[in-house]
C-alpha cells in the first residue's frame, strides 16, 4: 500500500519560561513516527496537550520540527505543500466575504479565473448542502454550517491530503454526528487521504480505518489500532458489540496517558 505521509523520529521542542521565570525547553514530540496510507481515513487520538495539533501544524507547514523528517508523496516536506488542505476547529472564515467567496478563496490565490472558481465553489457548496446559502455571510450561519463551509473550502482546490484538527469539537452532539456522516459521505466520493485529530474515542472509531493512539507529552505513537467495522458506517454501529469492544480497548490504551497529562 502506498504511504503518502511518512514521519520519522520527529522531535519538536519549544523555548519557554518556567514558574520562576527561567528559560527551559519544553519537548512536545519525541521520537514520533507515523505513516498514512493513500486514501486512508486515519484518526489520531490522544490526551489534551499531548502534541496532536503540533504534529498537524508541522504537516500543514505552519510549524517546523526540531529534528526528524516528514515525507509527503515521497518528497521531503519543507513548508506549505499545495497538495495538503487543512480544516481547523475554529472555522477560520473571512467574515467580510460571502460563503461562495470564502469557498473560492484558495482558488483565487491560485489564480483560477473568476467564472471557473465560482463554478467549482458552487459544486462543493452543493456537496455539503449549502448551495442556497452561497450569498450569505459567516455570521448568518450556525456553527455546523460554518464548519461545512470550511470543509468545502478545503476540498475546493482539490488537495490530495486533508488535515482536520478537531473540526467538530465545539458543536453540539446532534450536529457533530450529522457532520461526521456528511464527512464520510464526501470522503467516500472524493477518496482523499484524511488525517483527523480528535479527543473523542467514539469519533475516532466511527470515522477511522485505523486509530493512532498518542502518549502524553512528550508524545509518540503508542499503538495503531485497525478498525474492523465495515464501510459504509451508520449511526446504529455505535451500539454494536464490536464497536463497544474497540472502545474498551482504546480506553485501556489511553486512560493512563490522560492521567499523566493532568499531572
Amino acid at each position: 500500500m502506498n504511504q503518502v505521509i511518512v514521519a520519522k523520529h520527529l522531535k519538536r521542542q519549544f523555548a519557554v519560561k518556567n514558574e520562576e521565570g527561567r528559560n527551559e525547553t519544553l519537548t512536545v514530540l519525541n521520537d514520533f513516527n507515523l505513516s498514512v496510507n493513500e486514501g486512508e481515513f486515519l484518526t489520531v487520538l490522544g490526551p489534551s496537550g499531548c502534541g496532536k495539533s503540533t504534529f498537524l501544524n508541522i504537516l500543514a507547514g505552519l510549524d517546523k520540527q526540531t529534528s526528524g523528517q516528514i515525507k509527503v508523496e515521497g518528497a521531503l516536506l519543507n513548508g506549505v505543500n499545495r497538495n495538503i488542505g487543512v480544516v481547523f476547529q475554529g472555522y477560520a472564515l473571512f467574515p467580510w466575504r460571502s460563503v461562495l467567496d470564502n469557498v473560492a478563496a484558495g482558488l483565487e490565490i491560485r489564480g483560477v479565473k473568476k467564472k471557473k472558481r465560482k463554478e467549482i465553489a458552487e459544486n462543493y457548496l452543493d456537496r455539503v448542502g449549502l448551495k442556497k446559502f452561497a450569498l450569505r455571510y459567516p455570521h448568518e450561519l450556525s456553527g455546523g454550517m460554518r464548519q461545512r463551509v470550511a470543509i468545502a473550502r478545503a476540498l475546493a482546490y482539490n488537495p490530495a491530503i486533508l488535515l482536520m484538527d478537531e473540526p467538530f469539537a465545539a458543536l453540539d452532539a446532534q450536529t457533530r454526528e450529522m457532520l461526521q456522516l456528511e464527512l464520510l459521505r464526501i470522503w467516500e466520493v472524493e477518496k482523499k487521504t484524511v488525517l483527523f485529530v480528535t479527543h473523542s474515542i467514539d469519533e475516532a472509531i466511527f470515522l477511522g480505518d485505523r486509530v493512532a493512539v498518542m502518549t502524553s507529552r512528550p508524545a509518540k505513537v503508542k499503538e495503531i489500532v485497525p478498525i474492523t467495522l465495515p464501510r459504509n458506517r451508520t449511526v446504529d454501529m455505535r451500539n454494536a458489540n464490536e464497536f463497544s469492544e474497540i472502545r474498551k480497548y482504546l480506553w485501556s490504551l489511553i486512560k493512563d496517558e490522560v492521567v499523566n497529562s493532568l499531572q
